[in-house]
This record gives structure tokens, sequence and C-alpha cells, in this order.
């Protein structure tokens, strides 16, 4: 990390330039809203570099992350909200603050023998959520259980996240066997739509959309992240879909001109053989 703070200043230069009347005239263009997209974005480009083991790829995008942060600080103290060091001291404070088991009020780090060390990840995850909830207590303005949970994430993510809040009041299924009984609840009446209202496709939505939810609480309570086992199902699917392909290309044939059966027992084939 000994040259960060060079390249850092080197990155915000770059920036600055770019929005600068000499620079580029699409970062120019470029607003808060604007960039959302682009960010979200790349956060998914550094997952899929880490779930793909592609560390070339990833050393790449967590520059384009950054790149992105720095980017919206840029487009911020052009408005006069926040310069990226206040951002940057924001982030320093609060690590620090909520960390009393590494770091002293002055920021000294504890010794190794400091009663003040937490004794696992689980006691030091609940200290920062403990110091969190007093912070924003201590705010002066009003904070719901779900208030926190941002709209822009991914809908089964979101789904996931705001079971976990909800669940942390005790408000949540007592057992992992009443959620399935929920789901199965939730394809009874989503079947009982498609057979009595098939032209509702609203209704059909609503019916869909509580499953979905049902299904992310059910990957809750089993500690499975539901984003991240849909991201392997996919790629799943994907590399049988591409293998099927590939199967067929060979005797020279195009998926277009199989008969459904013909892919559906190359496919069981493919299931049979991995």
């Amino acid at each position: 990390m000994a040259n960060a703070g060079e390249a850092f200043d080197r990155l915000v230069a770059v920036m600055e330039t770019l929005r600068s009347p000499d620079g580029c005239p699409w970062d120019r263009e470029q607003t808060l809203d604007s960039l959302t997209h682009f960010v979200l974005e790349e956060a998914h480009e550094v997952v899929d570099a880490i779930e793909r083991g592609d560390m070339r790829a990833l050393e790449e995008e967590i520059g384009d992350h950054i790149f992105e942060g720095v980017f919206l600080a840029q487009v911020a103290a052009e408005r006069g909200l926040f310069r990226v060091d206040d951002s940057l001291r924001t982030v320093v404070a609060k690590l620090v603050r909520r960390h009393p088991h590494v770091f002293q009020e002055d920021g000294r780090v504890h010794d190794a023998a400091s009663k003040e060390r937490a004794p696992s990840a689980e006691a030091a995850l609940d200290r920062w959520n403990a110091l969190k909830a007093q912070e924003r207590a201590g705010s002066g303005t009003r904070h719901t259980t779900l208030g926190g949970v941002p709209k822009s994430l991914p809908s089964l993510l979101r789904a996931y996240k705001i079971g976990k809040r909800v669940a942390g009041v005790g408000f949540d299924w007592e057992a992992t066997r009443d959620v399935v009984a929920k789901i199965e609840e939730e394809v009874a009446e989503l079947r009982d739509t498609l057979e009595k209202e098939p032209a509702n496709t609203a209704r059909a939505e609503e019916e869909m959309g509580d499953l979905l939810f049902a299904l992310a609480n059910l990957s809750r309570k089993l500690g499975i992240e539901p984003e991240a086992a849909l991201r392997k199902a996919n790629d799943k699917f994907t590399k049988r879909f591409d293998r099927l392909e590939e199967n067929f290309e060979r005797t020279g044939r195009i998926l277009g001109e199989a008969t459904l059966e013909e892919m559906e027992g190359e496919w069981q084939k493919i299931k049979a053989n991995e």
C-alpha cells in the first residue's frame, strides 16, 4: 500500500482533467443520476471476476470500481456538496469508531493483550451493529427498521435483507418448515390464478412476486444468499446449454432444427456426464 496515496492522487487529478473544459465531452455531461448505472455495473463486474477466479480481471475491475467513486465525488464537489477527501475522512472515522476492539479513541491500535480485543468475528459484528444502532439513535432523525435497505439493490437481495431486518425485531417464521409451507401456499395461489384468470397478468405478477419473496426468505433461513444461489444456477444452465449447442454443431446441425425431444435427450446426457 506504500504507493496507494500517490496513485490515488493521480486518479483524482485525471478525473478533474476529464471534467474540465479541456477534458472529455462525455465525462463532462455525466451527473450523479447518470452514473448510478455504471456504479452498479462495475460492482457486478468485480463480483464476476472474483467468482471466475480471474485475478488479472479483478485487479482491473477494482480500479474501475474505485474510479466510479472518484467520479461521483468529483461531480459532487463541482456542485459544492463534498469532496473526495471528505468521503475518505468520513469512512476512516467510521471504521475507527466502529472497531473499538482494534482502535483506541485517539486512533492508536490496542495492544494484543488489551481487554478491548474482540474474542470472535461474531462478537466483532455484534459490536459493530450495536454502535451503528447507537449512532442512528443519537442522530435526532427517525430511523425505521427497513429504512436502511436500499431500493436499488437487486430484488432478490433486497427481499433477503428485508427479511433479515424484520427478523431482527422478531417478525419471522419460527422454523424453516414454516417458510416451506408459505412457499407451497404461494405456489398454490399462483397456480389458481393461472387456471382461473389466465389473462390477468397483473395478478400473476403479484403472486409470482410473493413466491419469489418467500423463496428469498427460505434462502435466508438456510443461510444461503439468494443472489449467489441464482448466479450459480444461471452459470450451470449456461454451461450445459453451451455444451448442448456444441454437441449439435458437431453433428452439423443447429438447435433450431432439432426437436424438443432431441434436445431434452441430449440435455439429460450432459447432466448425467457431469
